[in-house]
């Protein structure tokens, strides 16, 4: 079968790697991709946001499956889209229709969704700038630290956690009044700091069943010992050691029955994915965030793990029958480190040519995963402020780390910047 996948980050090349060995791919189109998915399958000049070129694509193509990676084009109601298309709407898209993708689109949308159906989470209370006045004293009222929350998408980089009462009342201005985070803090979530440890719980849903895959533990901050700005992730891990399986027995009797059943009962079109981000809290799981796609470092780790054919999977959410597949994890640990421009977050240039990407290929015990790159002749530049993830696996942790850095010392560009200590907080919970 012919399949069409939506991205260009290190998610669609991990998720591009499992699909293209599987047997029944036939061809495998990447919309627009990089340099990483240009060796493995076709990349095709389209944004994923143009719905109307995409069509017309698929029907040129005999396109069977779309698979959607990133979360723009959801919020923005590519699964509708398809749907609403008579000439397209044979062809199953993997991903939630756009009020499902409001579960990530608007945190205030996603905060009273799981109140209404009983999803453990911190408290919270929602202001825009027309009633400014009253969150100002809603803060004064609450413990600190305090999060903000920018309502709509911001790439990741939307949520503060002020440790004073003047932070968060600049920033919640700063967000409102001067738009930090452009349409986006149109909204502020003000949330309850919850102290406990954090982790990612990754769902496979056709709407009514699902499949729970390997939970993750993400790095988002870019410095050493989680200090500086929030990033779009530094690196996973995956297993959690601090998640056993008593943990997450309760994330899917707490968590994951109650969302799944609660989309089914208002009647809100889901088939896609679910990313869970949780605080694990005395062994009790609350709900941080929901994303409606995988996560990106965690994908990275996490498709490396599962063992049964993924394709297969998607096929199965496309056709509803997902409760007819049996999902097979391997029992490896993997740890991926993330290979950003100098600068990122922040200004960074593009362009550079990155060296010994042939050398570090060694496939057995590592993975090179490509997000921010592009091709121009035979030289693989920098594209983005995120460049390469590189997955490490081994029997445990310090294995799998060991194997992830020694294939990123092999990798140079200028400026090159990751983070030394992916992993460091783990191995000291199991010594």
């Amino acid at each position: 079968m012919n399949i069409l996948l939506l991205g260009s980050g290190g998610r669609e090349h991990a998720f591009a790697w499992k699909i293209v060995n599987s047997p029944k791919c036939s061809k495998l189109f990447v919309a627009p991709g990089n340099a990483g998915t240009a060796k493995i399958a076709e990349n095709i000049d389209i944004s994923p946001n143009d719905f109307k070129k995409l069509s017309s694509f698929a029907l040129e193509k005999n396109i069977a499956l779309i698979v959607v990676g990133p979360e723009e084009p959801l919020v923005r109601g590519v699964v509708d889209y398809f749907a609403l298309n008579d000439k397209v709407s044979h062809i199953p898209v993997i991903g939630p229709s756009q009020k499902g993708a409001h579960l990530e689109g608007s945190k205030d949308f996603s905060k009273k969704f799981m109140e209404r159906h009983g999803v453990p989470t911190a408290s919270s209370m929602t202001f825009t700038k027309e009633n400014l006045e009253e969150g100002l004293e809603y803060l004064k009222s609450q413990s600190l630290p305090i999060v903000l929350k920018a309502d709509g998408l911001a790439a990741g980089k939307g949520v503060l956690i002020c440790k004073s009462l003047e932070e968060a009342e600049a920033s919640l201005k700063e967000m409102l009044l001067d738009s930090k985070f452009g349409e986006a803090s149109s909204k502020v979530v003000i949330e309850q700091f919850l102290d406990g440890i954090e982790l990612s719980v990754f769902v496979a849903t056709d709407g009514k069943s699902y499949r729970i895959l390997p939970e993750a533990k993400d790095y988002k901050r870019i410095g050493e010992n989680d200090e500086g700005l929030n990033t779009g992730g530094m690196g996973a891990v995956s297993p959690v050691p601090f998640a056993d399986l008593e943990f997450l027995a309760k994330v899917e009797e707490k968590v994951v029955k109650p969302t799944i059943n609660g989309l089914d009962e208002e009647a809100i079109k889901y088939i896609g994915f679910l990313f869970i981000g949780l605080m694990n809290i005395q062994g009790e799981p609350y709900v941080i965030e929901y994303n409606v796609r995988m996560g990106d470092p965690e994908t990275q780790a996490v498709l490396p793990r599962i063992k049964s054919d993924f394709l297969e999977m998607l096929i199965h959410m496309g056709e509803q029958t997902l409760s007819n597949y049996t999902i097979e994890i391997q029992d490896y640990t993997t740890t991926t480190v993330v290979l950003v421009a100098g600068g990122y977050p922040e200004s960074y240039q593009k362009g550079d040519q990155i060296e010994g990407l042939e050398q570090a290929e060694t496939g057995d015990k590592s993975l090179i995963f490509h997000a921010g790159t592009k091709l121009e002749g035979s030289k693989v530049l920098t594209n983005g402020g995120r460049v390469l993830a590189v997955t490490g696996k081994g029997k445990g942790v310090q294995e799998a780390l060991d194997n992830a850095y020694e294939t990123v010392s092999k990798v140079c560009w200028k400026d090159l910047y990751f983070r030394r200590d992916i992993g460091q907080d783990i191995l000291k919970l199991i010594k």
